[in-house]
C-alpha cells in the first residue's frame, strides 16, 4: 500500500469552523482510505459532539478564549493555556502527524504552536474577510494559509496566502432537481415565495424577534418560512408561531436537510458567518444578510460587504433589524430583476472545489 497521510485538525466552538474542518477531512478520506486523522477541540465546545458523530476521532483540551469585555474573568486563562499546551505536545508526540491543519478556535492555537515547536508542518484555513487574532499568530510559522477572500496580505505574508474559499457540505452543491422533494419535505405550498431564515447553529435573538414581530406581514404577503431558530429559541418562537396560527410559518431549532431548505428557498436571511456566505455564493440564491455584531472584530460586518460591494447580496445592521428586515425581503420577493442580479452576482464568488483545493496543497507540503 503506498504511504498514507497521518494529519491533525484543530479549531472549533462553532458550525462555522467544525464543517469546513469535516469537510477537508472527508476530502482526505477520499482520496486516502487509510489517512490516520485525529481532530484537537476544546472540552465542552460543540465539535466534542460533532466530529464523533462524523466518524472522526476527536481528542479535547481544557482551553477558553479570552473575555473581551469582562476582563477580570481572564484569571484562570494562563494556567488552561499552559495545561492546553502540554496536553498538546503530549497528544502530538503520541499520534506522530505529518502535519497539523488549524481551521480557527481555540484549541487550534495551543496545538498548532506546538506542532511547530515539534517540527510539524502547519496550514491554517482562514474562513473569514478579517483575520482572527489566533491566525495572525500562528501564520507566522505556518507554511501555507488557506483563504477566501481577497486583500488577506493585510494580515499574512503574501507568499504563504492560497484562494481556496471555504469548504462547505458537499450536499448544497447539487440542488438541481430538488425543490420539489424540498416543498414535500417541509411541507410547503408550491404556489407561494418561500423564504428560508438561517441564523447559525446557535440561533439569532434579533432575527427571531424580528420575524416574530413581522408575522402578520408575511402572511398578508402570501409568502411562507423555513424558520430555523436555533434550540435555545426553539420553544418561545414556535409558541408565537402557533398563537399566530399560519401553518405555512415552520419553526424548527435545526435544519438538518441544509440542501433541501436551500432548494426551497427563493430567498434567504442569514447571519453573515464565513460558512453561510460561502454556502450562499454556492447556492446562488439571493439574500439578506444581517451581520451579528457580537463577533470578534466586527468581522461578519466586514464578510457582508465583501458581497454588498459587488451588488452580490442586500445588508441589514441588526440595530435594524425589527425595523426593516421584514419589509426589505417582501420588497426584494416583488423585484424579479434585483433578485435575477444579486443570484448572478453571488453565483460569481463561489468556490465549489475549496475542500479538493486544500487538500491539495496539504498533500504538497507532506509530499504525498
Amino acid at each position: 500500500m503506498s504511504k498514507q497521510p497521518r494529519v491533525i485538525i484543530s479549531g472549533g466552538g462553532t458550525g462555522g469552523h467544525i464543517f469546513p474542518a469535516l469537510a477537508i477531512a472527508n476530502t482526505i478520506k477520499e482520496r486516502y482510505p487509510g489517512a490516520a486523522i485525529l481532530f484537537v477541540g476544546a472540552n465542552g465546545k460543540m465539535e466534542m459532539e460533532k466530529v464523533p458523530a462524523a466518524g472522526f476521532e476527536i481528542k479535547g483540551l481544557d482551553i477558553v478564549g479570552i473575555q473581551r469585555k469582562k476582563i477580570w474573568k481572564n484569571w484562570n486563562f494562563p494556567f488552561k493555556y499552559l495545561k492546553s499546551k502540554m496536553a498538546a505536545k503530549k497528544i502530538i508526540k503520541e499520534f506522530n502527524p505529518m502535519i497539523a491543519i488549524g481551521v480557527g478556535g481555540y484549541a487550534s492555537g495551543p496545538t498548532l504552536i506546538q506542532s511547530g515547536k515539534l517540527g510539524v508542518p502547519t496550514l491554517l484555513q482562514e474562513q473569514n474577510s478579517y483575520a482572527g487574532l489566533t491566525n495572525k499568530i500562528l501564520a507566522k510559522k505556518a507554511s501555507k494559509i488557506c483563504v477566501a477572500y481577497d486583500n488577506m496580505e493585510h494580515f499574512f505574508p503574501r507568499e504563504k496566502i492560497v484562494m481556496t474559499g471555504n469548504p462547505v457540505r458537499k450536499d448544497i452543491l447539487d440542488l438541481d432537481g430538488k425543490r420539489e422533494e424540498a416543498l414535500e419535505h417541509f411541507g410547503l405550498d408550491p404556489n407561494k415565495k418561500t423564504i428560508l431564515l438561517i441564523g447559525g447553529s446557535l440561533g439569532a435573538r434579533t432575527l427571531n424577534d424580528s420575524i416574530a414581530e413581522g408575522l402578520q406581514k408575511l402572511t398578508d404577503a402570501g409568502v411562507q418560512m423555513i424558520w430555523q431558530t436555533g434550540k435555545i429559541y426553539e420553544e418561545e418562537m414556535a409558541k408565537k408561531a402557533d398563537a399566530h396560527g399560519d401553518k405555512n410559518i415552520k419553526p424548527m431549532a435545526f435544519i438538518k436537510r441544509m440542501d433541501l431548505a436551500y432548494a426551497a428557498a427563493d430567498v434567504v436571511i442569514s447571519r453573515a458567518g464565513a460558512l453561510s456566505v460561502s454556502e450562499l455564493c454556492l447556492v446562488q440564491k439571493p439574500c439578506v444578510l444581517v451581520p451579528s455584531p457580537n463577533v470578534a472584530e466586527d468581522h461578519q460586518t466586514k464578510n457582508a460587504k465583501s458581497l454588498v460591494d459587488k451588488s452580490a447580496a442586500l445588508l441589514v445592521k441588526d440595530v435594524d433589524s425589527q425595523a426593516k428586515l421584514v419589509p426589505e425581503i417582501l420588497a426584494l420577493l416583488q423585484d424579479e430583476a434585483k433578485m435575477n442580479e444579486l443570484s448572478k452576482n453571488i453565483a460569481a464568488l463561489g468556490k465549489p472545489n475549496a475542500a479538493e483545493d486544500i487538500c491539495n496543497e496539504v498533500m504538497t507540503i507532506i509530499g504525498l
